[in-house]
């Protein structure tokens, strides 16, 4: 059984939380229609945005030496927005962490470190089919796009 949700902390993600974040993200992307789990593809991702601070960041949610959560942003210019923007990537909260406030908390820290990273909007994906999520992003104020996201492998 896991701990309170007030023991559980909200920090910054260090290389040493690598292992237990792909184990996230092997979560996340077995529930995607989109994409599929490869720990080694995702290591290296990580590793990149821990290399290059101003990629991006990556926040977790530890109960004590477990993380049970994580969230990634990552940093772009907007010429429609005239400056700085972020993508929000890698959302997700163990399974059996969840309800309790701790993606509520992480979304807050992304909040608070977007601005003040100068970010002017923050932009996310999720699948269509995954309402939970939805409507998660809807209550924290998030608006649907008008814009149909493409994508090609190079």
């Amino acid at each position: 059984m896991q701990d309170s949700p007030a023991q559980v902390i909200i920090r910054d993600a260090t290389p040493a939380d690598i292992d237990q974040l792909c184990a996230l993200l092997g979560l996340l992307f077995a529930q995607e229609e989109d994409f599929s789990p490869d720990p080694d593809r995702q290591a290296r991702a990580l590793r990149m945005i821990f290399d290059q601070p101003h990629a991006g960041r990556i926040f977790c949610a530890a109960d004590r030496d477990r993380v049970v959560g994580m969230v990634c942003i990552l940093f772009s210019v907007s010429t429609a927005e005239g400056g700085p923007d972020a993508r929000l990537e890698d959302f997700i909260i163990h399974p059996g962490y969840r309800r309790q406030g701790i993606g509520e908390r992480l979304l807050d820290e992304v909040f608070r470190r977007a601005r003040e990273a100068g970010c002017a909007r923050l932009t996310l994906l999720t699948d269509h089919t995954n309402e939970s999520a939805i409507r998660f992003y809807r209550r924290a104020g998030f608006l649907p796009s008008r814009m149909i996201p493409f994508r090609i492998s190079l």
